[in-house]
């Protein structure tokens, strides 16, 4: 709620991993996620070593409400890379099974229907769980069998989290009553802009560039705007190379470090984050 209060900006915040494991899980999350769930504890640290190794990060996933424990659990893989966006998923009874699981994306069967993953990891941050849980249900309401509670995916003042895959786009602050819409945009293939918070993969600097050019430009096409280079952030200031429908441009940003108390409900004393902040578009 303070964070909302102080407008912390969205942009540039969605995690640096372009492909996501995820993993079905009933029941309670602890803070640390799947090794702290009823998932065997050593199948759960060799599957995430094995995962992060491969550059892929892992998110445990449950139906929204209370789900009865079943034999028969999902496992997806979501390749996130720009142009190779792509969601395969299968089946798993035994947790060891996941341990045979090829990590290149040649196993289970491509769903071409977009997946909505909301955090709900109360453990991690309440307020996940007090508004991620109710802009689950709400989804759920509209788009059937294609929505999950996930755990933690970074930024939880931001909450409700909403995780679009496979084309890795993050909102955050979704409200309850607008689900129908922005489902009905990712199924368009549309970005929201007032509530996006960047893509997967992207470092921050390319992540707060393309939000910037949807908006000056006036783009709503997941397909308009793509990221060619961002530079290093050198004196606060770093810039984008992208290329849109309308020919490329250079996105120039700022870079701040903002102090801040109350930065989520789970860490109550001073903090800081990073504001990126553009400022500016030039066409080549």
């Amino acid at each position: 709620m303070r964070a909302r209060l102080r407008g912390d900006p969205l942009l540039g915040t969605a995690f640096p991993a372009d492909r996501v494991l995820l993993v079905e899980q009933p029941g309670p999350w602890g803070r640390a996620g799947l090794t702290a769930s009823r998932f065997p504890a050593q199948v759960a640290t060799t599957l995430e070593r094995r995962a992060l190794a491969a550059g892929i990060r892992v998110q445990i996933i449950r139906r929204p409400g209370r789900t009865s424990p079943h034999p028969v659990r999902r496992w997806a893989l979501a390749c996130c890379r720009d142009g190779t966006e792509e969601l395969r998923r299968g089946s798993w009874e035994h947790p060891e099974e996941l341990l045979e699981l090829p990590l290149d994306g040649s196993a289970g069967d491509v769903d071409e229907a977009p997946w909505f993953l909301v955090c709900a990891h109360g453990k991690h941050d309440p307020c996940c769980a007090l508004l991620g849980r109710d802009v689950a249900a709400a989804l759920d309401a509209v788009r059937p069998g294609r929505v999950w509670e996930t755990s933690h995916v970074g930024g939880d003042r931001f909450a409700a989290n909403v995780l679009v895959l496979p084309d890795g786009i993050l909102y955050g602050r979704v409200p309850t009553e607008d689900v129908a819409q922005l489902a009905d945009a990712v199924d368009a293939g549309r970005v929201v802009v007032p509530l996006l918070r960047g893509r997967v993969g992207l470092p921050p600097v390319a992540q707060a560039a393309a939000a910037f050019t949807y908006a000056e430009l006036g783009l709503r096409s997941v397909r308009d705007v793509h990221v060619l280079s961002s530079s290093r952030v050198v004196d606060g200031k770093a810039s984008a190379r992208v290329h849109t429908a309308n020919g490329n441009a250079t996105v120039q940003v700022r870079v701040d470090r903002v102090a801040a108390e109350l930065l989520t409900c789970a860490a109550p004393g001073p903090g800081a984050y990073l504001r990126y902040r553009p400022v500016g578009l030039s066409r080549d």
